[in-house]
């Protein structure tokens, strides 16, 4: 019998705290692979304990090596990772590597908004990214223990939530933790978290460190987009 990640007391949290609010299914599918996958285990583990806290909540499991139609119709190039959907709509909302730590509380949390169809970011900040039509890919570099990075997580996954809640599903907000991937945060210079990267149509065009405030962070977004 393997121990559960999730103690008893938590799994009590959980469900009262965050799994009551949920409104419409929920399917998390994860892609695991070859590579990067000293956690996949105890991301498969993780994901199976929370989809038995509530009804609502379904998972898949996929190889990314083997099942590449798939991973490309999510978005997917790197693996593990881990997608919110609701009923198979994906709403851009990515884990690259293990949701823990400080990032379990952004991935409930992201459960429940993905599962409710709405987020609580200001009236005209949802109007905005609205609005945007271009490709945007927002990577956010964490590591676990990063007490601020959940605030850039969220974020950066409320911006493609309600993108893709307007239809278009432009936005992608990856966060990536940087240990379990070090050539790609190497490749960003990453020496502090969070760390932020705002890409369009492909090309890297704005980056900053530190979990900027909701109308900070919009402003990045619309400079990249300039």
């Amino acid at each position: 019998m393997e121990m559960a990640l999730i103690s008893d007391g938590d799994k009590k949290i959980i469900k009262e705290e965050f799994f009551s609010k949920l409104v419409n299914p929920v399917k998390i599918i994860v892609f695991t692979g070859k590579e990067h996958c000293q956690y996949c285990d105890q991301l498969k583990q993780l994901v199976e304990e929370i989809s038995e806290l509530s009804d609502l909540i379904s998972y898949e499991v996929h190889d990314f090596d083997s099942e590449k139609e798939l991973a490309e119709k999510y978005r997917i190039d790197k693996a593990p990772v881990t997608i919110i959907t609701q009923d198979g709509k994906d709403f851009g909302v990515r884990y690259f590597g293990l949701p823990a730590g400080h990032e379990f509380g952004s991935f409930l949390e992201d459960i429940v908004d993905v599962s409710k169809g709405e987020t609580d970011l200001m009236e005209d900040t949802k109007e905005a990214v609205r609005n945007i039509d271009q490709d945007v890919e927002i990577y956010v570099f964490v590591t676990p223990t990063c007490p601020y990075c959940p605030m850039a997580v969220r974020m950066a996954h409320k911006f493609a939530i309600e993108n893709s809640l307007a239809g278009k599903g432009k936005i992608l907000g990856d966060m990536i933790e940087a240990i379990e991937f070090p050539e790609w945060a190497d490749q960003y210079s990453v020496m502090a978290v969070p760390k932020v990267v705002i890409r369009v149509n492909g090309e890297d065009k704005v980056s900053f460190e530190g979990a900027y405030p909701e109308k900070m962070f919009l402003e990045k977004l619309l400079q990249a987009l300039e």
